[in-house]
């Protein structure tokens, strides 16, 4: 007979398994409808959360991607009509690109954010508020303990 933190292991793992799945398929399926892939998406996300304007190699760097694999999505990116992005030349590093968040690119940010939400308020309205707040505070918990417990360093990154 398995022990009782066996089987809430097994149930979290499933049960998260479950969650991460879906959220991949739902938001492929909605990234679809505005043309980009999640991680195109993911790299308008980063701009917008870099003020607009991010080193090339640094959000290859979050991203854990080779500059290679992010000069190719850039450059879709920035191939779309309209562009997505642009690249300038880094003004402080003339080795280094910047990539620039075109206003076509954060209005596509904008309107999938917003999809999201909705999608999430959606779900959520279907729990009661006191089991809203229990959802977020247990998993809000989970995030800090397992951030804390098994925090990836660039030793272990890989």
């Amino acid at each position: 007979m398995e022990s009782d933190i066996e089987q809430d292991v097994n149930l979290l793992w499933t049960l998260l398994f479950t969650i991460v799945l879906d959220g991949e398929k739902r938001m492929a399926a909605l990234l679809a409808t505005y043309a980009l892939t999640p991680p195109q998406f993911y790299v308008l996300k980063t701009l917008v959360e870099h003020g607009g304007s991010c080193p090339i190699g640094e959000i290859a760097h979050e991203h854990h991607l080779t500059s290679a694999t992010m000069t190719g999505l850039v450059k879709r990116l920035e191939n779309m009509t309209p562009p997505l992005v642009t690249r300038e030349p880094s003004e402080l590093d003339r080795r280094s690109v910047n990539v620039v968040l075109a206003p076509a690119g954060e209005e596509r940010f904008l309107a999938v954010q917003m999809d999201l939400m909705s999608q999430l308020r959606q779900v959520l309205q279907l729990l009661t508020s006191s089991e809203r707040q229990d959802l977020i505070h247990y998993l809000a918990r989970y995030a800090v303990m397992i951030s804390e417990q098994f925090a990836i360093t660039p030793a272990n990154s890989d």
